[in-house]
């Protein structure tokens, strides 16, 4: 049952597709708060196939049976996987009065951002910098970074690879480019997690424990920590960065009542680096980034919808509010957000906004 008191928040529904929890967790759950605070009646939560890179014809059933229900007002892609901009075109073809907000995608982001009425990435342009920089502050010498083509061949992920390397070659770290397993590729999820697992002590015991890792993919993100943990080496954030981005599984959290309450499983996850020796070796941001752009969405949506929103431009304030509102929901203080919008050659796409935030330190 819903927990808001107003009866009638906003008009219609509003869906959200996620991907399985077992790709990513963080993605999946995002949702969660949204169902607990509006009910099921209002946020109606669908999930992309787990194998979705060899599923697109099953992607556009997933949005076209959506569009079918006009009670349907707006809608929520986390993350907006490959194949989504051609799947919302199916959609606006029968439907063009649906708010559709892109979080994080894995289609090309200017392509992207004419699909969505607003779309909100990690600073991808930043990212690479900014993690080398934490992974400097903690210690590091080396810096690992796992990928592999399906990723670089994203704009997001070359381009997060590419500033990472040029700012290890100015903070005077060794920066050393690993092609992983990919796990939806011609091998399988196991095969990818036993390449981390076996690949990080090797790299350790070449580069020495002062070394960061970095992984581009969601579903590697728990062996990494793990390897990372065993070895004594660095992990400056996940990909996607979160408390609860392989960091519960990895450091074996326990998954009780408690388990939604993100102060608690930063504490654990404070107290457990503690006991294995990792204090300020393991950071990330100090709330979901995935849960904050589906909750932060998702209400600048209501206010699209309730009328309280400009129709056709992003009012940034409001936007920023809601990102905030969230943080303060999630953790009961605020925290550093910084949002830009993207530009390029000059022009401006105030509905595509890149955000960063500070680190927490484990």
């Amino acid at each position: 049952m819903a927990t808001n008191n107003n009866e009638m928040p906003f008009p219609g529904k509003i869906a959200v597709i996620t991907d399985v929890a077992s790709i990513n967790k963080d993605d999946f759950h995002s949702v969660d708060h949204l169902l607990e605070k509006y009910g099921a009646d209002k946020i109606i939560h669908v999930t992309w196939s787990e194998n979705f890179v060899a599923e697109q014809e099953r992607m556009i059933n997933i949005i076209t049976s959506l569009a079918a229900d006009r009670e349907i007002r707006a809608l929520i892609l986390n993350h907006a996987v490959v194949g989504s901009n051609e799947a919302v075109n199916k959609l606006k073809e029968k439907r063009d009065d649906m708010f559709v907000v892109y979080c994080n995608t894995n289609d090309d982001p200017l392509a992207s951002a004419r699909h969505a009425n607003l779309l909100l990435m990690f600073n991808y342009l930043s990212i690479g910098q900014a993690m080398v920089k934490q992974a400097k502050k903690q210690g590091a010498k080396s810096f690992v970074h796992y990928s592999f083509p399906r990723h670089l061949s994203s704009s997001r992920g070359l381009v997060r690879r590419d500033m990472a390397k040029e700012t290890c070659a100015s903070e005077g770290i060794q920066f050393v480019d690993v092609t992983a397993i990919d796990p939806v590729g011609e091998a399988d999820q196991d095969a990818a997690h036993q390449f981390i697992l076996e690949d990080v002590p090797k790299l350790v015991a070449k580069y020495g424990e002062d070394t960061a890792f970095f992984c581009s993919c969601c579903s590697l993100q728990t062996p990494l920590i793990k390897a990372v943990i065993d070895s004594h080496a660095i992990f400056p954030q996940p990909c996607c960065p979160s408390p609860y981005h392989g960091f519960p599984e990895a450091l074996g959290i326990e998954k009780g009542e408690n388990f939604s309450d993100l102060n608690y499983v930063i504490g654990e996850a404070c107290r457990i680096a503690d006991e294995k020796n990792m204090t300020d070796r393991l950071s990330t941001w100090p709330v979901s980034a995935a849960m904050m752009f589906t909750n932060a969405g998702a209400e600048y949506a209501i206010k699209w919808i309730n009328g309280e929103v400009p129709r056709e431009t992003i009012d940034n304030d409001v936007l920023l509010d809601c990102m905030n509102a969230f943080i303060e929901e999630a953790v009961g203080e605020a925290s550093s957000v910084y949002m830009t919008s993207f530009s390029q050659n000059g022009i401006k796409y105030d509905n595509f906004k890149l955000v960063l935030m500070s680190y927490l330190d484990f």
